[in-house]
């Protein structure tokens, strides 16, 4: 393991060293070792104390063990991936006035299990705060009996809502709260309406669009934007608006306008993916680089806005990690560093928020992103249980991760965090794998750490044994490199001291080895 440099080091406190209780428990500094561990997680990963926090483009400084040879042409590739991103916005600019229509099936196999529509209507809300300058000025709950088919509503009650809408002159827009309009639908809906109608996946793709801050993030919203652009394609030439039907000719090409576009979303398609498999393969061998490095990785998941981002801030006590009360505003998985009850460091991974009815080419996009989860050690699940829907939001996450694949000892071991125990008077978690904490106040912090800890020393295989070394040779600097020294208590009428470290399998092999007793 590379070297943590704990605050005892040979020289130090000569008679009688505890660092538990003689060495001062402030902030201790990030080793360099630490940093090329962070360093490992790629543009837009590096967090550590004082490591910066986000900005319009977190590239994030690079360390040189983490540093590949750029190619020659990565200029060309560089400008080729921001031509990539040029693309015309999703939503109306400026300030929108938005009708927020639920429709709602009240029985029937389509019925939602574990919500309610006013809880849906709420969250759906929540999404168009997020919008700058968007507000709501009217919410309609409607009956419906199939939401997500062509004919939404029925024929009185299409026209009752285009009374209402046509007779509001202040609504600029119509959010109807479903996860993906069918093309001719949305052109019928906005034809009797007057007004550009929005369904789930738009809104939400648009909300990525505007947090997206790497490169790799800007390129997986780009890839799940195509099918979105292909639907758009298809209603244009079906219903030609003087730029030419899917029967004419380009120029004598043998390409019909619909084929050429066809086609060019195609291209533009395959240069995405291979823009994002060039970042996939520098995120798996820094990926290498890091594991090789031994510092554990905890990856910190939850629904959106459930308090990730807080909760890691209040673990590492990072004054650069700003958390934002809003939707998604984490989309790059980013590395904070942090310590341990026992002063072993630990990298925590702060990954994307999930959400119910997330449309899958928004999960199929970002899962190279979410692939560093799946090389963890731990994942802490942060829920916010003062939500309403908090049992939906557990389940909506669970399946997310089920969805990735991930390694099956990983997923049994999954520490539940019940944050925002504060807004829950008399809150108590359920079950041995869950703790109660307020992120924001504190609550609980102490007992996470030390089943953070606990939970860490069984995935990683370490233990924490008391070693008698000899003070004149190299045994403590060697503890010192390849293990976290805890304790130190020397013993000068003999030439030795007990240390009480924690370390790996690996290492306490090569000890041994090095140091036969």
């Amino acid at each position: 393991m590379w070297a943590l440099r704990a605050a005892v080091r040979p020289g130090t406190w000569l008679s009688r060293v505890v660092l538990g209780r003689g060495a001062p428990r402030a902030a201790l500094p990030l080793p360099a070792c630490l940093h090329r561990a962070l360093a490992a997680f790629g543009p837009g990963g590096l967090k550590g104390r004082g490591g910066g926090g986000r900005g319009p483009r977190a590239d994030g400084p690079r360390s040189r063990a983490g540093e590949e040879e750029e190619p020659e042409d990565a200029e060309e590739e560089e400008a080729e991936e921001e031509e990539l991103l040029r693309r015309d916005p999703l939503l109306p600019v400026g300030t929108q006035r938005v009708c927020l229509i639920h429709p709602e099936v009240k029985r029937g196999p389509g019925k939602p299990q574990l919500t309610r529509a006013e809880w849906q209507v709420a969250e759906a809300e929540a999404l168009v705060h997020t919008l700058g300058g968007w507000s709501v000025a009217d919410r309609m709950v409607v009956p419906s009996k199939t939401p997500d088919g062509k004919l939404i509503f029925g024929r009185g009650t299409l026209e009752n809502l285009t009374e209402k809408i046509r007779g509001s002159p202040d609504i600029t827009a119509v959010f109807l709260n479903v996860e993906r309009l069918a093309t001719p639908t949305k052109k019928d809906l906005e034809a009797a309406w007057g007004v550009q109608v929005l369904d789930r996946f738009t809104v939400v793709l648009h909300i990525f669009r505007c947090n997206a801050r790497t490169r790799e993030a800007r390129l997986q919203v780009a890839l799940a934007e195509l099918p979105l652009l292909r639907s758009q394609l298809k209603s244009s030439i079906a219903h030609p608006d003087g730029r030419g039907g899917g029967s004419r000719y380009i120029m004598g090409s043998g390409e019909s306008f619909m084929q050429l576009q066809q086609r060019l979303l195609k291209e533009k398609e395959i240069k995405i993916r291979k823009a994002l498999e060039r970042l996939r393969k520098k995120r798996r061998l820094l990926g290498k680089q890091r594991r090789r490095q031994e510092f554990p990785v905890i990856s910190v998941v939850g629904y959106t806005n459930c308090g990730k981002t807080t909760l890691i801030k209040a673990l590492t006590d990072d004054d650069a990690v700003q958390p934002r009360d809003q939707l998604f505003a984490t989309l790059d998985v980013t590395a904070h560093a942090g310590w341990l009850p026992s002063r072993m460091a630990v990298i925590y991974m702060d990954t994307i928020g999930f959400l119910s009815q997330l449309p899958h080419s928004l999960i199929e996009s970002f899962s190279a992103t979410l692939e560093d989860v799946a090389h963890s050690d731990l994942i802490v699940h942060v829920r916010d249980v003062s939500h309403p829907e908090t049992e939906l939001q557990k389940a909506s996450v669970l399946s997310t991760l089920r969805g990735l694949h991930l390694p099956a000892p990983l997923l049994d071991s999954v520490l539940e965090v019940h944050n925002k125990v504060d807004l829950v008077p008399g809150c108590s978690p359920a079950g041995p794998q869950a703790v109660a904490v307020s992120a924001l106040l504190g609550h609980g912090l102490p007992e996470l750490r030390a089943r953070l800890e606990d939970a860490v020393l069984r995935a990683t295989g370490r233990q924490v044994l008391t070693l008698r070394v000899r003070l004149a040779g190299t045994q403590l600097s060697w503890l010192h490199r390849e293990a976290t020294v805890q304790e130190v208590d020397v013993i000068p009428e003999a030439g030795v001291a007990d240390v009480r470290v924690v370390i790996s399998s690996s290492a306490y092999g090569k000890f041994r080895k090095l140091f036969p007793e």
